[in-house]
Parts: C-alpha cells; structure tokens; sequence
C-alpha cells in the first residue's frame, strides 16, 4: 500500500497573498504561557525557554502565540529567547494576535493599540511579522469594523510599518466568514474545528482558499484526545468530552490500530494533507514533542485508510458552543 502524503513535510509554502515562506507546520506557543486553566497542566519558565531554543534551531520555522496567552507569559518568554539569539533568526517567521483586555473586556481601537504595543515590549521587537485580530467573538462585527475600531487600527499598523501583516483568528465559523468576505486581511486561523472529530470550519477553508489567504489550522489534535486517546485524556476543545465523542475517538483508534497507524498521525496528518491549509498549528510544550511532531508528520498512512475514517460518524455542532 502506497501512502497518500508526501513525506516531505516542510517543504515551505507561500503564506497567502505575502512573500512569506513558512513551514506546513506551525509551532503553537499557547501551552508556553503557562495556562493550567486551559490545557490541565503547567509549564515552567525553564522548560518553556528549552522549547523555544529548540524550535528556533529546528525545521519548522513557523512560531505562533497571542496576547492573551498567559496574558502575556507566552510572549515574555519568546521575548527572553530572542534577545539571546539577536531577534528572529534569519528564515523564521513569528505570528501573534492582538486581544481584549481580558479584566475589563475592552475591545476597542485604542485596547488593539495597547495590546500591539505590549507585544513589541514583551518579545523586544520593533516589528510583528503577523499579527491576528484574535477572538472577534468577544465584540461585535460592527464594533471590530468601525471606524478607528480594533480591524481599522490593525490597518493602520500595517500601513506604518509596524505590522507585516493582518490576519483574523477566531472561533464560530459564520463570524469568521464575515470577517474573511471584507477581504481585509491575508490570512485565517480556525482552531479545533476541522479534525477528525469536527469538519465545521470547512466552509471558513473553502472561502478563503479561493479568495487566496494563508489558512492555518490550529489544534488537529482537539486540544489533546486525538493524539493521547480518551482512555488517557478524555477532552476536547478544551474541556470534557461528551460520551457520543468519546466513543467516536474510539472507533477512529480501532480504525488506526488495524492500519498499523498511529491515531496522532492520522489526526495531524488529516490536516497536512488538505491542499487547503497553508500550515497546521500544533501546541508544543516541551523540546522533544518537535522531533515527535516530524516523525508524526512523516508517518506513512495508506491511502486506504482515509476513506474508513471519514466513513465514521463524527457530532456536526461546533465544538465550543454554549448548550
């Protein structure tokens, strides 16, 4: 049996519209800021400092991390990184995302303005490479819209310099389209909605593949029960799974046992191979797990695999609605 993927992964690809060139996969720094609340488990600074060197000394030489990771931590800690290495090594490339005041809730222009200039502060830079309007979920369209409002500010940074580039990141998928259809940003990052377990954003993919953004997709893994298994992690998207998805995740395992894959790569794998998505975003907390994300990346899967994993019946709901 022939495998389906190209086992040369980090072939780099054009980001969207951009000259960029980035890795098809994307180091997540999430877990980096320390957040127990969100991902069950802590990070220490030194460990996420031995992250960081090792990705910047890596194959993939794509980073992403916002604002409000760690409110903050995330980005402090990739900041002591890069003073030691000079600033963002030649061929690397770093995204972040501005966010609201997450006390206070404020999502206005002047909030985005605060917030991209805490990043330049915390990662010592005087230039984000990529910056993403970040959960627009928590205002209104009309508000992130407006005039002098948090996507006009964004704009503004770009057309001084400050900003490479904009993108937009977020959760519902009908909010999302929205957002790509004003076409004024380059690039999307959908997280959690298109694995194995969900296909939801495949009409965010669609869209903006054919309007030619950069398209990431962050957590294939559904924040950790399609790579560990729900006898070890029994959640997704970050809190606890609901039994009809947790026999699903079973039902794909057994699928992958009798294929002699591992479910880990099938999922990570699931998204590398959509033409597509630009890169695949995957939260990395300590060294190893890079050389273990390649070695997932290059596992080869027969084709035939494919076709019984989609034949499972998966929920339709997004992933983090409210019931």
């Amino acid at each position: 049996m022939t495998p389906l993927f190209n086992a040369d992964v980090l072939r780099h690809r054009e980001f969207g519209p951009t000259d960029l060139l980035v890795s098809p996969l994307c180091i997540g720094c999430a877990q980096l800021g320390d957040m127990p609340e969100t991902f069950t488990f802590s990070v220490s600074e030194e460990q996420a400092l031995a992250t960081l060197r090792s990705a910047f000394r890596s194959p993939i030489n794509f980073l992403d991390t916002a604002a409000s990771y760690g409110d903050g931590e995330s980005e402090r800690r990739i900041g002591l990184v890069l003073q030691e290495l000079g600033g963002i090594p030649d061929g690397y490339v770093l995204a972040t995302k501005a966010d609201r005041d997450l006390e206070t809730g404020d999502y206005s222009g002047e909030q985005i303005k605060r917030s991209v200039e805490r990043s330049l502060q915390l990662l010592g830079l005087d230039r984000l490479p990529i910056v993403y309007l970040h959960d627009p979920e928590h205002t209104s369209f009309q508000n992130a819209m407006a005039p002098a409002g948090p996507v006009e500010v964004l704009l503004r940074f770009r057309d001084q310099g400050v900003i490479g580039h904009v993108g937009v990141a977020g959760g519902p998928i009908d909010l999302m389209l929205r957002y790509v259809e004003t076409d004024a940003f380059e690039a999307v990052i959908t997280h959690n909605r298109y694995t194995l377990l969900n296909r939801t954003a495949e009409p965010l993919l669609e869209l903006a593949a054919r309007k030619g953004l950069a398209v990431l997709n962050a957590a294939p893994y559904g924040s950790g029960m399609l790579a560990k298994g729900p006898e070890a992690y029994a959640r997704y998207a970050y809190h606890d799974a609901p039994p009809e998805l947790i026999e699903a995740v079973r039902a794909l395992a057994a699928v992958c046992e009798r294929f002699g894959v591992p479910l880990a790569a099938a999922a990570l794998q699931f998204s590398l191979r959509d033409p597509r998505i630009t890169s695949t975003i995957v939260g990395m907390s300590r060294p190893e797990r890079i050389t273990q994300t390649v070695e997932l990346a290059q596992q080869p899967i027969p084709a035939e695999l494919w076709p019984e994993l989609a034949a499972i019946p998966i929920p339709e709901s997004d992933p983090e609605a409210k019931g």
